[in-house]
């Protein structure tokens, strides 16, 4: 595998290590408004990213006469994205972020192990982008660069720091010992690098393929975005700080895509 794709896989998992070690350098609690900024900030990035580093380049690689059959596959990506993470999301035990409700079977599981298992669901299409980005990359067959590869790497890098620290944090709240909080905050983030290697290898078989897989990533981010990090930002009061929080990694990223894309 080449050392840039390489090095581009890794960048994601260590925004979730860096955010997993902030149980070693802060109090046991994370205050509500610093997770709602947190959690806006995450979905904002990954609105973002799932348009112009995913949607937008699916477009561009498939789209050229405006006729209904090139958008197909786009529209079936982005649909079978949000219908695999529903299925995620419906069979996979976990607990949602910032709620003590758990969803799914397996209700036998510890409140940890849920929450673990929570954050992983959310890193696999995560991963998926950042394969399928580079692999556009290095197919040559579309319009992304190195560059904007990086540059989403960096921008889910980015919006995994306040993910790694919503799980490990919260844990250490309920007096877990920072090593094993730390752990479970590292092992949320290893389904990504992996994620991007089998998309990569998928792709490197299946070009004709990458408009559909584009869009599939970005509907998959999305139903994340949607269905849990937003209505996490959104619940009680100070529901003005996931917003700004929102703004301002929706920007960040925006920034990111614009300057290395």
């Amino acid at each position: 595998m080449d050392a840039n794709i390489l090095f581009g896989f890794t960048i994601p998992f260590l925004g979730t290590l860096l955010g997993a070690a902030a149980v070693f350098l802060f109090r046991r609690n994370i205050s509500d408004i610093t997770q709602k900024a947190m959690l806006g900030f995450a979905s904002g990035v990954m609105v973002a990213a799932s348009f112009w580093s995913l949607l937008l380049p699916a477009i561009n690689l498939s789209v050229k006469n405006s006729e209904f059959m090139e958008i197909l596959p786009i529209l079936i990506g982005f649909l079978s994205g949000m219908g695999f993470l529903f299925m995620l999301d419906t069979f996979i035990p976990h607990q949602h972020i910032d709620s003590t409700q758990s969803e799914g079977p397996g209700s036998s599981l510890s409140r940890s192990t849920k929450l673990m298992l929570a954050v992983t669901l959310h890193n696999i299409p995560e991963g998926m982008a950042v394969g399928v980005v580079f692999a556009g990359m290095h197919s040559g067959e579309t319009t992304l660069t190195l560059a904007a590869a990086f540059a989403l790497a960096i921008g889910m890098a980015v919006q995994n720091v306040p993910e790694g620290a919503i799980i490990s944090m919260p844990l250490r709240a309920e007096g877990v010992g920072r090593g094993k909080t730390f752990l479970y905050g590292t092992l949320s983030g290893i389904v990504e690098p992996i994620a991007a290697t089998v998309t990569l290898l998928f792709l490197e078989y299946t070009v004709p393929a990458m408009p559909f897989l584009l869009a599939f990533s970005a509907g998959a981010m999305l139903y994340v975005v949607v269905e849990e990090l937003i209505p996490a930002s959104q619940q009680g009061k100070h529901s003005n700080i996931g917003t700004i929080g929102f703004a301002l990694g929706f920007a960040l990223m925006m920034v990111l895509d614009v300057i290395l894309g």
